[in-house]
């Protein structure tokens, strides 16, 4: 998506500005679009935020107001111009020649405030004042007719719940707390000739002959009535039409008839089509790629409750996918490329869906595009998550603009493919001492905003799909969806915050569940960006202050005490906290999967990292694979396979489960791991899976497994997907596993820059695991092998080699393990 004017009615002051402070002598450059932590680190004025402890000594940043300025020439300032301003973070008094020309609040919103009376032919100035979001929010908490609480747990910096703000700014379970603030989009000061174009809206009819009519409604904004030329274009198709306009706003609607329309399918499902719309007037020409598809949220009643499944083009898909948070903590080390690379990395882990979770920004237009291309369909949340909210009319009318506003920006996406009220929201009600002692108020005000939200989304696109809240069991239904999973989407978190074992999961049976997660610790050469060596203990205060979740360390070790033998050092503890983050949520999704078409939809929480820190993320801050990810493109892989023990531990089922619109065929060949890396045949099966099924290939005896074997099994499927597996009838720390005897044979970089590792095992080796320095992708990781097996490794870097070939750690499961004779850190 994007849009352009002529040059000669458009003045871009992106760029270099000059930062201060009223409350410091600080005077420095700043690039907008940017923030000013970034700045102020950049001028050696404050520390890494992200290093150490440092996240305490620049606290101060955030309670002091800032101001940005910076000079521009008209050569002629007569007739109409308008600021335009997007992603301005977020309570700001812009000036303009001193003349206040617009009172922002709010960082989801654009402004377009009319300055043709604050400029002047020659040079100008443009003043923007940053207000502190720290003493904006108490002073509105103070305004409030009654205490809007907020979550302390994730929020150390208060009342940001106040504010249209990303709320994880003020702090989360996964985020650094100290609630930046800058602009993030556009600055850009335009001519207003006749008309401009406020916003491209699209609307499409799937007829019965197959055909798509794609209605294209236009809104122009004029000071006045005139005649604007008007063109239209879909491909190669292209109409004028001369329209009339008035003050205000004006909407212009063209449809255009695509006879055969090429569909637009999520990934794996068949193509990305896209097709390219503009809207020119004489001035200004906006571009957006539209995908044709239909879209249904199917919640119809059955024995269980009701269901939640999405379907695209009269197909039920099964949503594999994880959530999503901003790619960074600090706006101005975020890039739309690093963006782009974190949503390649899920979709090639075989995902199909990212939520855009409702603590973080509605994403940049290149998000969306990304996600079109890709085919990831994108559940997309309001900017509302775990917080109780004011309901007052200035707030709701705030509110109001904002979705009108976002839905009308985001509309002509074909991956967004359902809107939801909030995150959370409902079950916060309980988790305050205000809402639980007076329920019936603050529902009521929850009540309000939810359905403002409903009404503005409805208005703005009368064919969205609108989910209430997430989790929810239906419309209008206020219960617990953490628990009750009958209906709706659950987010089930009983694994994780209550320490129950991994396999709790599979004592629920979601419809679809849209927040699962265990967390891990980010990977060695990533902490090494943020902890001296004195620091690499877990209970360090360094790496303390990057856990944020209460108590997550010690959940951390304690699930290893249950599962594993304690590692014998800081780097293995790091590997074997990933090893375990993976195993708890294949655990999950394996069963699941296993029990579609009743449960059509497995989200986990979460993809990728604002920072660098211990949290529930597959990827590392930067875009790394963990452990986890390489595991996630195993068993998100369309069709897969998986061991499955009965309630009663007696029998194991091995599941095929087909996402495909094809019949599939599968070999499975099932066999006794032992300990010394012996494959013992066991059994094999041959099964058939219709398309879009789960079937159980086979079942054996749980007694048929000794103690000292594991399970293990490959397959191989008649559209050419395959793969392997164990499964332990146990625990891991109950094998005597025995030395697995790896090499490594690293042969030189290829002409394309890439490095192939050859790695064999003598004995058994389970989670091998090969890390560098180098950032860069492994074409597998996290494998294991029998004695006397080999795995060819191409290792790609993320950017051309220098200095040599890289130095390459391999981890496994049993040289992680604590014993005797071996030093521990």
């Amino acid at each position: 998506m994007s849009s352009s004017i002529n040059d000669n009615f458009t003045v871009d002051l992106a760029g270099s500005w000059r930062l201060t402070s009223p409350h410091s002598d600080h005077s420095l450059s700043m690039s907008l679009p940017g923030d000013v932590h970034t700045a102020l680190h950049a001028e050696g004025l404050i520390p890494d935020p992200y290093f150490g402890r440092n996240e305490e000594v620049v606290q101060w940043v955030a309670k002091q107001d800032w101001e940005l300025t910076r000079s521009f020439t008209l050569d002629d300032a007569g007739g109409d111009w308008y600021l335009d301003i997007d992603y301005l973070d977020t309570v700001a008094s812009v000036y303009v020649n001193d003349a206040l020309v617009l009172e922002g609040n709010n960082c989801f919103q654009r402004y377009r405030p009319d300055v043709s009376k604050a400029l002047k032919t020659g040079e100008n100035t443009i003043r923007i004042v940053l207000h502190s979001s720290i003493a904006t929010g108490a002073a509105l908490q103070a305004k409030q007719p009654f205490y809007i609480p907020y979550s302390t747990g994730n929020s150390p910096i208060p009342n940001g719940n106040m504010l249209r703000k990303p709320q994880c700014h003020f702090g989360w379970d996964w985020n650094i707390a100290i609630a930046p603030l800058g602009l993030y989009g556009t600055i850009a000061l335009k001519k207003l000739e006749i008309a401009r174009i406020e916003n491209v809206v699209t609307q499409q009819i799937h007829n019965d002959d197959g055909s798509v009519d794609l209605k294209v409604t236009v809104a122009l904004f004029a000071k006045g009535t005139g005649i604007a030329q008007l063109y239209f274009s879909l491909d190669d198709e292209r109409v004028r039409l001369d329209v009339g306009v008035n003050a205000g706003e004006t909407s212009i609607t063209h449809v255009f008839h695509v006879d055969k329309p090429r569909l637009w399918w999520p990934a794996g499902n068949g193509e990305q089509a896209l097709y390219a719309l503009s809207v020119e007037t004489s001035f200004e020409t906006v571009t957006r790629q539209i995908g044709l598809r239909t879209v249904e949220l199917m919640t119809d009643e059955d024995e269980a409750g009701s269901r939640f499944a999405l379907k695209v083009n009269g197909r039920e898909i099964f949503a594999r996918g994880a959530n999503w948070i901003p790619a960074d903590a600090l706006f101005s080390r975020s890039k739309p490329e690093l963006t782009e690379d974190l949503l390649q990395s899920a979709a090639a882990a075989n995902m199909n869906v990212i939520r855009v979770w409702g603590g973080g920004f509605y994403e940049h237009d290149w998000f969306y595009d990304t996600c079109d291309r890709l085919g990831l369909m994108v559940w997309q949340d309001f900017m509302f998550a775990c917080n109780l909210y004011p309901s007052t009319g200035d707030f709701l009318e705030n509110v109001e603009a904002e979705v009108d506003y976002q839905v009308r920006r985001l509309a002509t996406h074909p991956s967004i493919v359902l809107w939801c009220g909030d995150n959370e929201l409902v079950g916060a009600l309980t988790w305050f001492e205000e809402s639980r002692r007076d329920r019936d108020r603050y529902l009521v005000s929850y009540d309000r905003l939810n359905r403002t939200i409903e009404k503005a989304m409805k208005k703005a696109l009368p064919d969205a799909i609108w989910w209430p809240s997430s989790p929810a069991s239906g419309y209008l239904n206020f219960g617990d969806a953490w628990h009750a999973d009958g209906s709706g989407d659950m987010h089930y978190w009983s694994v994780w915050h209550e320490n129950k074992s991994f396999d709790n999961y599979r004592t629920v049976r979601p419809r679809f569940c849209s927040e699962f997660g265990f967390q891990s610790y980010t990977s060695l050469p990533v902490i090494k960006t943020y902890a001296d060596a004195k620091d690499m203990n877990i209970a360090s205060p360094v790496m303390e202050l990057h856990q944020k979740n209460a108590g997550g360390n010690e959940r951390i070790a304690g699930t290893m005490f249950r599962y594993f033998r304690f590692p014998k050092d800081f780097p293995n503890f790091v590997y074997l906290s990933q090893v375990q983050q993976g195993l708890a949520i294949k655990t999950a999704v394996e069963y699941w999967r296993s029990l579609k078409p009743h449960c059509m939809g497995t989200i986990y929480w979460q993809l990728n990292d604002t920072w660098p820190v211990a949290s529930w993320s597959s990827l590392d801050y930067g875009g790394r694979w963990k452990v986890m990810h390489y595991l996630v493109r195993r068993f998100f892989q369309p069709v897969s396979v998986a061991a499955i023990p009965s309630e009663d531990n007696k029998t194991i089922r091995f599941s095929l489960v087909n996402d495909t619109n094809a019949d599939i065929t599968a070999d499975i060949s099932v066999s006794l791991l032992k300990l010394d890396g012996e494959r013992v045949p066991l059994t094999t099966a041959h099964a058939v899976c219709t398309p879009d099924a789960a079937i159980t290939a086979l079942s054996i005896d749980a007694d048929q497994v000794p103690a000292d074997c594991l399970l293990a099994w490959r397959f191989t499927a008649s559209n050419g997907m395959g793969g392997e597996g164990h499964y332990v009838h146990g625990t891991y720390k109950a094998l005597e596993l025995q030395p697995a005897g790896l090499t490594v044979l690293r042969e030189e970089t290829t002409e394309n820059g890439t490095v192939e590792l050859t790695v064999t095992a003598k004995g058994l080796a389970l989670f091998v695991m090969i890390e560098s320095e180098v950032e860069g992708r492994y074409s597998d990781n996290a494998f294991d092998l029998a004695a006397g097996e080999s795995r060819r490794i191409v290792f790609t870097p993320a950017s051309p080699l220098t200095g040599g070939m890289p130095d390459f750690r391999i981890y496994d499961l049993e040289t992680s393990q604590s014993v005797a004779g071996q030093s521990t850190n």
